[in-house]
C-alpha cells in the first residue's frame, strides 16, 4: 500500500480526521483541488464559523489539535432564542440555554472557519506521516475487497486500505461509489458575514426566529476594538440575493432591523458570502474500501451547530474502530459497524433540523403565534429543557 488511508477533502473535516489518524500512527494523504484560504479578507475565505460543542471539542483534543485552536476560540456560555415573529421585528419571547445548567463547561467554543484552515493545515505540515496535497483532486475510485486504488489529477494513482470521503455534498468518491443520497431543498440561502456591534454579546448566542429562516450571531473575539459576531441570515433565495445586492448602508440597516437592535446597530465588518441551504443524507455510509463522513455523508441547514458536530460524531466513530482494530482497516465488517453507529442518529438529527428549519421559515401570523407558544411551553418544563440541551450537544442518542 501506498498509504494506510486517503482523505478525498481538505475541508475542515478531512484536515481534522487526517491529524485524527495521523496523531494515531496511520499514514495519511489528504488531498482537495483547491488549496485552502488562510486569511480572513482574501477573495474565496469562508467567513462562516464553527461552534465546536463539547463533544466535538473532547475529540479535537484526543487528535492533538485543541492546543493550537484553543486561544483563538471564544466559549458560547447560553445559547438564546427569540421570537419575533409578530407584526413588528421585535422579540416577544426570549429564552436562555444555559450550558451551566447541564454541564460545567460552555456548550461551545466557537472559531473562524478560514482561521480554521489555517491552524490546521499548519499542523499537518509539521506531521511526518500525513501528506497534505492541496490543489490535487481524486479522479477514480477503483476497489477490491483487500484495497482501493484512487486517481489523482496529480501524480499517479494510489492504493490505499480505506479511502475516507470528506469531499462535499457533491462528493465525487461517493459517486464513484454509486452511493445515492436524499436530499430536501428549501428554497433558501444562506448569507454568512461578520459585524461589530456596541453592544457585547457576552458569549451568548442568539438565533432570532422570524420569517425566511433563522438570524443567528454567534460570538467572535473583539474586532478592531469592538465587539464582534459572526452572522448566518437564511432567507428564501430571491429575497437573499436582493439583500447580497444591497450597498452597505442599505444592508446594515437591514440587518440591524433583523436583529431587532439587540446588540445595537450592527456595521459589516467583513465580506458578505452566500451559501446554499439543502437537507441531505446518503441511504448507506460505506461502500467496498469506502467511508462517508462529514458533507459527503449528511448535510443539515445551520441551526443548533449541528452541522460540523455531526461530521466530527462520524470522525470520532470511524477512528475508534480503526484504533481498535488496525489490522482491520478498511475492512467490510469495520466500515458495517461504523454504518451501524452513525447511521441512526444522521437519520433522526437530519430530520429533526429540516422541521426546525421548515419551522422557522413561517410567515403566516397564526403558525407564527403557534411557533412562539411552542418556544414557550418547551422551555418552561425544566426536563424538557435539559433534555433538549443534552440532545443538541450529542450527550444522548
Amino acid at each position: 500500500m501506498d498509504y494506510d488511508i486517503l482523505i478525498s477533502g481538505g475541508g475542515i473535516a478531512g484536515l481534522t480526521a487526517a491529524a485524527a489518524f495521523g496523531a494515531s500512527g496511520f499514514s495519511v494523504l489528504c488531498v482537495d483541488p483547491a488549496p485552502p484560504v488562510t486569511e480572513r479578507d482574501a477573495q474565496g475565505a469562508d467567513l462562516r464559523s464553527t461552534a465546536f460543542l463539547q463533544p466535538a471539542q473532547a475529540f479535537l483534543s484526543e487528535a492533538g489539535l485543541w492546543d493550537r485552536l484553543s486561544e483563538h476560540a471564544m466559549p458560547l456560555q447560553v445559547m438564546r432564542i427569540v421570537d419575533a415573529g409578530g407584526e413588528r421585528p421585535e422579540p416577544r419571547v426570549t429564552r436562555d440555554f444555559d450550558a451551566g445548567d447541564i454541564s460545567e463547561k460552555p456548550f461551545g467554543w466557537n472559531l473562524p472557519n478560514w482561521l480554521l484552515r489555517r491552524e490546521l493545515a499548519a499542523h499537518l505540515h509539521d506531521m511526518p506521516n500525513v501528506d497534505f496535497r492541496p490543489g490535487t483532486a481524486t479522479t477514480t475510485l477503483f476497489t477490491r475487497e483487500a484495497y482501493a486504488r484512487v486517481g489523482l489529477t496529480e501524480g499517479g494513482p494510489v492504493q490505499v486500505r480505506l479511502v475516507i470521503a470528506a469531499d462535499g455534498r457533491n462528493s465525487p468518491m461517493r459517486q464513484a461509489a454509486g452511493i445515492e443520497v436524499k436530499t430536501t431543498r428549501f428554497g433558501q440561502k444562506a448569507l454568512a458575514f461578520a459585524v461589530t456591534h456596541p453592544i457585547p454579546h457576552g458569549n451568548v448566542s442568539t438565533e432570532i426566529h422570524r420569517t425566511g429562516g433563522p438570524f443567528t450571531l454567534v460570538p467572535l473575539p473583539d474586532y478592531q476594538g469592538k465587539p464582534s459576531s459572526a452572522i448566518v441570515w437564511m432567507e428564501e433565495g430571491p429575497k437573499a440575493q436582493e439583500l447580497l445586492a444591497l450597498d452597505v448602508p442599505e444592508f446594515e440597516a437591514a440587518m440591524s432591523e433583523r436583529s431587532c437592535h439587540l446588540f445595537g446597530p450592527l456595521t459589516l465588518a467583513s465580506r458578505r458570502t452566500i451559501w446554499p441551504i439543502i437537507a441531505q443524507h446518503a441511504e448507506t455510509l460505506y461502500g467496498e474500501r469506502l467511508a462517508l463522513v462529514a458533507e459527503a455523508a449528511h448535510v443539515v441547514p445551520p441551526i443548533g451547530a449541528q452541522g460540523l458536530n455531526m461530521s466530527l460524531n462520524d470522525m470520532r466513530a470511524l477512528h475508534a474502530l480503526a484504533v481498535a482494530a488496525p489490522e482491520r482497516l478498511g475492512e467490510r465488517t469495520m466500515l458495517e459497524a461504523y454504518h451501524r453507529k452513525r447511521i441512526v442518529d444522521i437519520r433522526a438529527r437530519v430530520a429533526g433540523i429540516t422541521l426546525l428549519n421548515k419551522t422557522s421559515m413561517l410567515s403566516a401570523p397564526p403558525l407564527r403565534d403557534a411557533r412562539a407558544k411552542a418556544l414557550d411551553a418547551l422551555y418552561g418544563i425544566t426536563p424538557v429543557r435539559k433534555t433538549l440541551m443534552q440532545l443538541g450537544l450529542g450527550a444522548r442518542g
